[in-house]
Parts: C-alpha cells; sequence; structure tokens
C-alpha cells in the first residue's frame, strides 16, 4: 500500500548509519552501555565501588592477571588501578567472535574527597582485585552520649 515510501525510508536510515560510522572513525566509538549493567565498549575491568562509614571498598573484576604486575596509586582522592592483561593464542587461529580483552589498562576512580590517601590495603583472590581505603577520623560521625 505505500510501497512508494520503502525507497526513501531505506535511503535515510542507510545515511543515518553511514553517518554514524563517519562519526566513529573520527571521533572513536564511543557507544554507550546497553543497560545500566552493561559496560562501556572497551571498559576493562569492570569495577564495583561500595562505601561505609569507616573505608571504601573497590573491586576490580580482573581475572587473568598477574597481581605482581599491577600498579596500583593513589592521590588524594583519585585511585589509579593499570596493568595488563595477556592472552595467548594459537598461531593461525580465526576468530569469528572475541569478547575476552587482552592488552593493557588503566582505570582511574574518584573517590569520596574524606579517604585517606595513607591507608591503602589492596588483595587479589580468584581474580577479584580489592582494594580497600579508610576514611580518615577527623570526619567520621562520632556519637554523643547525653548524660
Amino acid at each position: 500500500m505505500l510501497g512508494y515510501l520503502t525507497g526513501f525510508d531505506n535511503d535515510l536510515f542507510d545515511q543515518f548509519d553511514r553517518m554514524q560510522r563517519q562519526m566513529d572513525r573520527v571521533f572513536g566509538d564511543v557507544s554507550r552501555p546497553a543497560s545500566i549493567r552493561s559496560l562501556a565498549a572497551g571498559t576493562f575491568p569492570a569495577v564495583n565501588v561500595g562505601a561505609s562509614e569507616e573505608q571504601v571498598d573497590v573491586y576490580l573484576f580482573a581475572a587473568g592477571i598477574d597481581p605482581k604486575t599491577l600498579n596500583i596509586s593513589m592521590q588524594q582522592n583519585l585511585l589509579t588501578v593499570e596493568g595488563e592483561r595477556k592472552i595467548d593464542h594459537p598461531e593461525k587461529v580465526q576468530f569469528y567472535r572475541q569478547e575476552r580483552f587482552s592488552g593493557k589498562f588503566r582505570r582511574v576512580l574518584t573517590l569520596p574527597e574524606d579517604v585517606d590517601p595513607e591507608q591503602v590495603n589492596a588483595h587479589y583472590r580468584d581474580g577479584v582485585l580489592q582494594i580497600t581505603v579508610k576514611r580518615r577520623e577527623t570526619v567520621r560521625p562520632r556519637q554523643i552520649e547525653v548524660k
């Protein structure tokens, strides 16, 4: 019935698709996550951050990394984690899909301003790097007893 619009619709969407590819080439692929539980393309490792009154806990999900090769630094309230995951591939293998990240990575996280950069501990177990940063004593809430 509306077959005369088909050519226009396809042509218009093809133009938008071509324009999107050109923008990605110029500015890089900055694709957004598909949902709240997704990561943007190229984001590694995945991170969870939790906080209590005493400390901030950062969990980086980095399976397959030698923890001795990680570079973890803290400057004021900026936590930086750098490393590399090397994956050996058999020669002459053609991948049809490859989702596991391989290569160097760097994550910089802004933590709350009341963290103490002198009290940082890191532990790696079962592919999860846990970094605990204590909060400063002077900014913690203090319970005052009424007499």
